[in-house]
């Protein structure tokens, strides 16, 4: 008998009931986009913008400050979930916090904004009611999404059993997952992919880079992610993003699961 059925056999199912209740996501611990607090954020501060390497928060001008809102615009399409903000802020405006799965449907509900209150309506999508197929394109990552996406076919997640499948041709694919801010090289044929795909067809930015160019948006040598570029039909940024929050915004796409984020603040409960 092989070893690895002896030490299946001794330790069990190593997959995780997950996303049923009485399943772990496997995250534990992990820090997510901070949370800003603007009652607590002083007028006289600079410290969060100065210290965000994406420019994921600016300082707004004296006549551009909304009721509640506060002096700072927070753009989570932009965070690369460093959190220097959480450290160089005085006041605890901006805190640490487990909000990790933040995918979204619509790219302004990425924006943080006070009175933001309902969630987007669910499209019906029926042609997904059995399973969805995915054509992964690196446009250009650092490859940490990467190794986030190879964790879902491992036997933790086990994506398959979702009815959630990777295919190597895009004349499969229902729908483009692109990672990567889309460098110059890579424009063309993830254009050319996305056009053989056959309709109906979406696309999903997983990354921040992807999702607004990251770290690397204003290069001479890439796109600010899929901006201008495809039409986007969901967004999850990251840096990465877990193999958890990516299977939580596929299975928002499908309708299996509630959108948790609308206007930059993550919905609990």
């Amino acid at each position: 008998m092989a070893l690895w059925t002896l030490f299946g056999l001794k330790h069990g199912m190593a997959t995780t009931r997950w996303p049923s209740a009485d399943g772990s996501d496997g995250q534990d611990g992990v820090l997510g986009m901070p949370r800003y607090r603007p009652e607590l954020c002083r007028s006289d501060c600079t410290a969060c913008a100065d210290s965000c390497p994406t420019q994921a928060i600016t300082m707004r001008g004296p006549d551009d400050a909304p009721n509640g809102e506060g002096t700072i615009h927070v753009d989570y399409g932009r965070c690369v979930v460093c959190q220097l903000c959480t450290e160089a802020c005085p006041t605890g405006a901006m805190e640490a916090s487990p909000d990790w799965a933040f995918g979204v449907t619509a790219r302004d509900d990425l924006v943080w904004r006070k009175n933001a209150s309902s969630l987007p309506a669910q499209t019906e999508k029926p042609q997904f009611r059995r399973s969805l197929h995915i054509r992964h394109v690196d446009a250009g990552s650092c490859n940490g999404c990467e190794s986030e996406l190879q964790a879902l076919n491992n036997p933790y997640y086990n994506l398959h059993r979702l009815g959630i499948f990777f295919t190597a041709s895009p004349r499969f694919a229902d729908l483009l997952l692109v990672t990567g801010p889309v460098t110059n090289a890579m424009l063309e044929p993830l254009r050319t992919t996305y056009e053989a795909m056959p309709s109906p067809k979406f696309v999903m930015a997983v990354g921040t880079c992807a999702v607004s160019g990251g770290i690397a948006r204003d290069g001479y040598a890439c796109q600010a992610g899929l901006e201008g570029t495809l039409p986007v039909d969901l967004y999850l940024p990251g840096c990465p993003p877990n193999p958890a929050a990516i299977i939580e915004a596929l299975l928002m796409f499908l309708n299996r699961m509630p959108q948790k984020v609308v206007g930059g603040r993550m919905r609990h409960g």
